[in-house]
């Protein structure tokens, strides 16, 4: 569920793209500028700024907390195989995720963005089944989350067509990748009060956590960017183009 956060403020830096040409977000940048890619960089980091409160007039809310419905993950086969799903996940600290550099290739409109956060915090309801340590791991309770140094990198490219005069870009594909650095987490106030279970758990999710981690990331990734592409196509759709990059 790290990524979660990490893809969120991917959301802002994103939208940045969407640079409008009141100044508001850094102004247009300029197709001819051989440092357009520095000119993006400001313009998306000043649009993630504006959004960190919301913005009506992109219909975005407050840009935390966020939340996730569910996650899952399952470890070994068979009928003791571990299996434990996160749910009601809410994180916080993406929006001080910075973006620290733009790669663009704006005859092809493509752009790969890279961000850095410094801490990212997560909560959820946590249950689990199947046996672990050689304890049967079967419970619920509260999951606590600590990620820091997170990395990551937001792809996506648009085709530009025209609507009422102006041309605009739709959004044909969008990837996203990340990593963390350091993790600390675990869970407590296991409803069986098992004080056995609870120790077992978190020595090995904190001895784990970066396989942990792997785990997560294939629906993670997925859920995110599905998420960021509604969030993107509706920015696209409602920005000109030459809003945003000029010439």
């Amino acid at each position: 569920m790290e990524n979660i956060h990490v893809v969120f403020l991917f959301f802002a830096a994103v939208i940045a793209s969407s640079s409008s040409s009141t100044g508001r977000f850094g102004g247009p940048c300029s197709k001819q500028d051989p440092n357009v890619d520095i000119c993006l960089l400001h313009s998306f980091n000043s649009l993630a700024e504006y959004l960190k409160g919301g913005a009506p007039d992109f219909g975005i809310e407050e840009a935390e907390p966020i939340v996730i419905d569910e996650l899952s993950i399952a470890l070994g086969g068979g009928p003791d195989g571990y299996r434990a799903s996160f749910k009601d996940i809410h994180a916080t600290g993406a929006s001080n995720m910075t973006i620290t550099n733009v790669r663009s290739d704006l005859e092809t409109h493509q752009f790969q963005l890279t961000l850095f956060g410094p801490h990212i915090s997560a909560r959820a309801r946590y249950r689990s089944s199947g046996v672990l340590l050689l304890v049967r791991a079967s419970g619920g309770g509260d999951y606590w989350g600590e990620y820091d140094g997170v990395k990551a990198k937001v792809y996506f490219r648009g085709s530009p067509y025209e609507r009422d005069g102006r041309t605009f870009l739709k959004l044909e594909q969008l990837k996203l990748d990340f990593s963390v650095k350091d993790i600390q987490m675990g869970v407590e106030n296991l409803h069986n009060g098992n004080a056995v279970l609870q120790a077992a758990l978190n020595l090995f999710i904190n001895t784990n956590a970066q396989e942990l981690l792997k785990e997560m990331k294939p629906d993670l990734k997925r859920d995110l960017a599905e998420k960021m592409s509604r969030f993107l196509e509706r920015i696209l759709d409602t920005i000109p183009l030459d809003e945003w990059i000029t010439d």
